[in-house]
């Protein structure tokens, strides 16, 4: 992997989106190169944050164990993520646990490692802010979708944050059962089940051989800003 090749896998809204080839490079020099295997756990809830990864090939989920012990399902990683900064950060535990979910490859940077690159870039600290900004109010949309959003408007709405941007062929980016589905959504299997049969049934989305196919984006986007 090249600063080339890094620049083009990191999403915009990632923390090293705006640097600069050479930053890239330096980047680069201070990381390790790890591969992962399917069911692998790349970082885990309580362990101490010593250093964070960026996903270069392969998906991973973000989970975390509630106190009841129930396991719960936060978002899912793309190549080019970055994860495991916030406890590098603060220097606190790890709030949740990443697992890949396929084979693939991804970096390791160390916390000093990571210390020394944001002392050498000063453009980091303010991307390191724009970044927490942008978690907090993705934290507080998923609060208000857990409290104010019925489970049609909800459902929809976890189903956007797994469709690729642009989208025409309606092809979520994983393929996800229903439990899984309703551990990421925070809803019972019987509650997707039947909301996804309801959909099917007039066309919103199709169920092909237990894969989730939207075929009606913009209804399904009236559905995800309602309340009702």
């Amino acid at each position: 992997m090249d600063a080339k090749g890094l620049a083009e896998l990191l999403p915009a809204t990632s923390l090293f989106a705006a640097c600069r080839a050479d930053e890239l490079d330096d980047l680069l020099s201070l990381a390790s190169q790890q591969s992962m295997k399917k069911g692998q756990t790349l970082l885990l809830q309580g362990d101490p944050g010593d250093h964070l990864i960026i996903l270069l090939e392969g998906h991973a989920k973000i989970t975390m164990v509630a106190s009841n012990g129930r396991e719960i399902t936060l978002d899912f990683a793309d190549p080019g993520t970055v994860l495991g900064e916030i406890a590098v950060l603060d220097g606190g535990e790890r709030t949740a646990s990443v697992i890949a979910i396929e084979a693939g490859r991804y970096l390791r940077l160390s916390r000093a490692a990571f210390e020394a690159f944001v002392e050498r870039q000063p453009g980091m600290a303010w991307r390191l802010m724009r970044e927490l900004a942008r978690r907090l109010r993705q934290t507080n949309s998923m609060i208000e979708s857990d409290r104010a959003f019925a489970s049609g408007p909800r459902l929809a709405r976890y189903l956007q944050r797994l469709t690729f941007a642009g989208s025409k062929e309606g092809r979520l980016k994983l393929d996800l059962n229903q439990s899984e589905l309703g551990n990421f959504a925070g809803m019972s299997r019987e509650h997707i089940n039947r909301q996804l049969s309801s959909w099917a049934d007039v066309g919103i989305i199709a169920l092909e051989h237990g894969r989730i196919r939207i075929l009606d984006s913009t209804f399904l986007s009236e559905v995800a800003a309602s309340c009702e």
